[in-house]
């Protein structure tokens, strides 16, 4: 399996390239910018992106989706509470980010959905609370957290849509459930290293302990 993560764009934004070289298919996570290096990285490994997964819907995070699908005809995917917000963005924030609106989704997905590239298994766990629709992305011994749990902190929730309430419970829920050794990627590099474990999450994390 391929898994990389990269710092991309202005605003410390990961993106995550998951692929199967055997089936020389992948996806990406928030592809917020870079694209040339995103999609030069996914040919290295031989990889065909086949889908763009949104783990919310916030601008930051899909303002790349427009020109990756232009480039890979990829399908946009998204939980479906947040469908609606993917092409609603203001115009005042598609100016302050100076961001390109969002295609619509091609996929929409919920709790215990599976998102597949060749033999690889991504398992949808919704996790609400930053946004509505929020989404972590499980797969063998990691998970992709987007902006509900960090390295060190949690996600904003004084946002239209968000709540602290939720965003506890799915980090208690969904998160702080898995294996202690689960590697934590998270969609920013806002702590003091770039991954973390849900065990370490767990027991240091100062706005959820577990």
């Amino acid at each position: 399996m391929v898994l990389k993560q990269y710092e991309v764009g202005r605003f410390s934004i990961f993106s995550y390239l998951i692929g199967d070289e055997n089936a020389k298919e992948g996806l990406v996570i928030d592809p917020a910018d870079d694209a040339d290096l995103l999609i030069s990285e996914a040919e290295s490994y031989g990889l065909q992106i086949k889908y763009i997964v949104n783990t919310h819907c916030h601008v930051d995070h899909i303002m790349g989706n427009q020109e990756m699908v232009k480039r890979t005809k990829a399908k946009i995917v998204i939980h479906e509470k947040d469908a609606e917000g993917l092409t609603r963005t203001p115009s005042s924030l598609l100016d302050m980010f100076d961001a390109i609106p969002s295609p619509p989704a091609d996929h929409l997905v919920k709790q215990g959905d599976v998102i597949q590239v060749g033999n690889v298994s991504l398992q949808v766990l919704h996790t609400p609370g930053h946004s509505p629709g929020g989404i972590s992305l499980y797969v063998g011994g990691a998970v992709f957290t987007g902006d509900t749990l960090f390295v060190g902190s949690v996600g904003r929730t004084d946002f239209p849509g968000s709540s602290f309430g939720e965003l506890e419970t799915s980090v208690r829920e969904k998160l702080y459930v898995l294996p202690g050794n689960t590697v934590v990627f998270p969609g920013h590099n806002y702590g003091p290293t770039p991954t973390s474990t849900i065990q370490f999450e767990r027991r240091n994390n100062p706005f959820v302990r577990g």
